[in-house]
């Protein structure tokens, strides 16, 4: 009486398994959270109601502490959750499904025969929220929501590393917003920002998904591009610029056209460092205001002849 009292009691999932893992025992926080009463799945298989858990992973440790007596783990970050159940609005996470840590252990009798498995499910959505909210401010711009530039620089050394190894493509566009500050002046502040997360919006919508685009600094933004030659980045630069160019942004009661330079540079031969390709890139940047806004400019970086 009293164990049946705490194992419905628990504010944790609990269920138990006979060898043939079908349900023996289901808890009232399992019932409340699958919406699957004890009656009706008690005696039955759990991959009638969970086909999903009948897959490699789950069987082996399942096996694993049913032979050896072991205890299995399914650690949130690995496996986000073993049993679909639906995610309470927390911190405002955008999780559809409840975030889970589970334990598999065994069940021994008198004789030290393990007939049953037990399996707890724990609610760790709150926890993975918070983490992903610190990681959020740690590596995301406050304003426009794209990535900062510490993660920018941190993923350019990781990129620049992977080339070295596998000598495979990656080029940088570095651009910012023409005559910016003419915005400010004219608009105000708020329409600054305004453009500011829009520009970003629309470039996140037109590179693809193993792109990087972050804000370097003010008006400035960078794409990082794995994988991408000088001729496709090239390419793409002029793309964003043309679609940046025909784009009308209206602000409260105002219709604001912008336009953006921009740098490119390609990791080659002659680029040493992570840091050459960013300043190859700013000087092409540099190279395109000069030359009167509103161009893509990439500075050829040949070593000098003996």
């Amino acid at each position: 009486m009293i164990f049946s009292q705490m194992f419905d009691m628990l504010d944790v999932g609990i269920m138990i398994l006979d060898s043939d893992l079908k349900v023996f025992k289901w808890n009232r926080w399992m019932a409340t959270h699958s919406k699957i009463l004890p009656e009706k799945i008690v005696g039955k298989s759990i991959f009638e109601f969970f086909p999903d858990l009948n897959a490699p992973w789950f069987l082996r440790n399942c096996k694993s502490v049913f032979t050896f007596g072991n205890f299995a783990f399914f650690s949130q970050k690995l496996h986000k959750y073993c049993f679909p159940f639906k995610a309470y609005n927390t911190l405002g996470s955008d999780f559809e499904y409840m975030q889970q840590s589970c334990t598999v252990g065994p069940l021994r009798d008198d004789n030290n025969r393990i007939n049953y498995i037990y399996i707890t499910v724990q609610d760790v959505t709150e926890v993975a929220a918070y983490e992903k909210k610190l990681i959020n401010m740690n590596t995301r711009d406050g304003l426009t929501g794209i990535f900062n530039r510490r993660y920018l620089e941190t993923k350019l050394e990781e990129e620049f590393d992977r080339h070295i190894r596998y000598n495979r493509p990656l080029s940088l566009i570095m651009l910012d917003i023409d005559h910016f500050k003419g915005i400010n002046d004219n608009y105000g502040h708020q329409a600054g920002d305004f453009i500011l997360k829009s520009l970003a919006t629309l470039i996140d919508e037109r590179i693809r998904v193993v792109d990087i685009v972050a804000r370097y600094g003010g008006e400035e933004f960078c794409c990082l591009l794995p994988e991408t030659t000088a001729e496709s980045a090239l390419a793409l630069a002029e793309f964003l610029r043309m679609g940046v160019e025909a784009e009308i942004y209206h602000f409260k009661d105002k219709s604001i056209k912008i336009t953006i330079s921009q740098g490119v540079s390609d990791l080659n031969s002659n680029v040493d460092t992570a840091e050459m390709l960013l300043k190859l890139a700013d000087d092409g940047l540099y190279e395109a205001k000069r030359a009167g806004r509103n161009k893509v400019s990439m500075i050829s970086n040949k070593k000098k002849e003996s």
